[in-house]
């Protein structure tokens, strides 16, 4: 089964607290539209309204030539980490239902594209898809990206069974 998560706790204080982006800047301030501003930490949708933060992300830790990073947001203030929230194991996290297609990519234990992994995926298809590619010995998590902007949603990783 697979097991969605997004940034971390860790990040999302810091970024809160006046730290600087992946790209050595502070976060940006907006309030929200209710238009299309997934929220990278709790993986729900900002509401109208709400303060958020545009920033810089590297969803990797290594600086290495596939580290790619880019443009996310984040509610400004303090959210629930979607991976603490009681989700079903095959249910997506409510920031993927906002569009028909992403696109799904493998990577190595090193943090590398598994060649030949990119698949642009139908909504309704992402578990299946994900838990097809997480049984390739080579692909140790996928990431899930905007397939129009390439932006960055969500990480999955095979769920630890006891």
């Amino acid at each position: 089964m697979p097991k969605f998560t997004g940034m971390s706790t860790q990040e999302a204080i810091h970024l809160r607290n006046g730290g600087k982006d992946a790209h050595g800047n502070l976060p940006e301030h907006a309030i929200s539209d209710g238009q299309g501003n997934p929220c990278r930490h709790c993986l729900q949708m900002i509401a109208k309204g709400e303060e958020f933060l545009i920033f810089s992300h590297r969803p990797f830790d290594s600086c290495q030539p596939y580290a790619e990073q880019g443009p996310v947001f984040l509610h400004a203030n303090s959210c629930q980490a979607y991976e603490a929230l009681d989700a079903e194991a095959d249910s997506l996290p409510p920031v993927l239902e906002d569009s028909p297609r992403y696109l799904l990519r493998g990577y190595d234990a090193n943090e590398r594209i598994v060649y030949g992994s990119g698949t642009l995926t139908e909504t309704n298809q992402i578990v299946e898809t994900a838990n097809h590619l997480l049984t390739r010995k080579e692909i140790s998590f996928v990431h899930v990206r905007s397939a129009t902007n390439n932006c960055w949603q969500a990480r999955i990783d095979l769920a630890k069974t006891d």
